[in-house]
């Protein structure tokens, strides 16, 4: 019950300061609006051209070849190709060479001559794929037509018609934008930033001149140092639970469907920073303490992923980053929303919760040794 108390008492304060409150709050949301809306370009994960121009000339427009090229560009046309034929007079290769077409194809009855522009070289790659698969489509079947002459038309026809454009991603069908990214990452920071307050819980009564007062009150010091654990835990989860629900409501990021194991990784992060927060102001004296989880939370933030993805990172950088807690929290939430792996949400939460009991052991052996707090 003292316990409780204790907690009520911790959390009563911590809303009336509300500057702190305020910051814990705003500090992320804006830092996501931010950065979720400047490197939205980083993020895509496609490419769009507006020059795909293909220009052609037939060599003869009666011929047979001719007719099926004509199939040929109306189903490009449908995937966003403009083809536009020229007249005998009109000089195809000055064309491509000016920059008005990215590719020019000659149709002649022995074959195709194709040219490519060298300044829009990817999106001559691109009609160059086509016009190869057309070529390749109609040398096949007329191939086949020579064993079997009936079947001349129908292979011609499928020659000329079809799919030229086929997509495969290499990601899975759900992937993060950058709202949806700094929402997660701003997450998992804020909630790490419960260690900065953390290492003011026993100091702030110190500067308070309440520390001696506590000491001879008739409650102990495992009562106090729960009281104010819980109560710590709990306020700073609260700030993680608004971010998440302004980041999903207010901006529409993904969260996926498991918010379950989601909320169990973000609160057992909340209790390691909690605990780095205690442990390193019994660790260090004075201002030290608070200065070292400052200068922790900052290279932790910078090596986790709370500014920018480090997941691609390689050798020392991604040594280095494994070493943040934030890189298991957001790895972990990333593949609980955007591969459903649930069972994802344990090597966060068991490095969290084993990390979290080393250190609050580390600040029961020192606070025992004490005679005040």
């Amino acid at each position: 019950m003292i316990i409780l108390h204790i907690a009520r008492k911790e959390l009563l304060r911590s809303l009336r300061d509300t500057r702190t409150f305020m910051f814990m709050l705003a500090f992320p949301i804006v830092l996501m609006l931010i950065l979720g809306t400047a490197l939205t370009n980083a993020f895509t994960t496609s490419l769009t051209f507006d020059d795909l121009k293909l220009a052609y000339k037939l060599e003869d427009p009666e011929s047979q070849a001719s007719g099926y090229w004509n199939e040929f560009a109306k189903s490009i046309e449908q995937n966003g190709v403009l083809v536009t034929p020229l007249s005998a007079d009109e000089d195809g290769k000055k064309a491509v060479k000016n920059g008005e077409y990215a590719a020019f194809a000659e149709i002649k009855n022995d074959g195709i001559e194709f040219y490519g522009s060298n300044k829009l070289t990817v999106e001559s790659d691109i009609l160059q794929g086509m016009v190869s698969a057309f070529a390749n489509r109609y040398s096949l079947a007329a191939a086949g037509a020579k064993q079997d002459p009936a079947s001349l038309e129908t292979l011609l026809s499928e020659a000329g018609s079809g799919t030229y454009v086929k997509e495969t991603s290499l990601q899975g069908d759900t992937v993060p934008d950058s709202m949806d990214y700094y929402a997660m990452a701003m997450s998992t920071m804020i909630a790490f930033y419960a260690c900065m307050s953390a290492s003011q819980l026993i100091r702030g009564e110190k500067v308070r001149n309440t520390a001696l007062r506590l000491a001879a009150a008739p409650i102990s010091k495992a009562e106090l140092f729960a009281g104010k654990v819980i109560a710590c835990t709990l306020i700073n989860f609260l700030c993680v639970i608004v971010v998440v629900a302004v980041s999903r409501f207010a901006f529409g990021a993904n969260w996926g469907d498991h918010y379950g194991p989601i909320l169990i990784v973000l609160f057992t992060e909340v209790l390691l920073a909690v605990s780095l927060g205690l442990g390193a102001s019994y660790l260090f004296s004075g201002e030290g303490g608070s200065s070292a989880v400052m200068t922790f939370t900052q290279i932790a933030s910078f090596t986790g992923g709370a500014y920018f993805p480090v997941n691609d990172m390689t050798g020392f950088w991604a040594i280095l980053a494994k070493i943040s807690p934030l890189w298991w929290a957001n790895d972990a939430l990333t593949k609980i929303i955007y591969s459903d792996e649930v069972q994802a949400l344990w090597p966060a939460v068991l490095f969290n919760v084993i990390f979290a009991a080393l250190f609050l052991s580390l600040s029961i052996l020192f606070m025992r040794r004490k005679e005040a707090l």
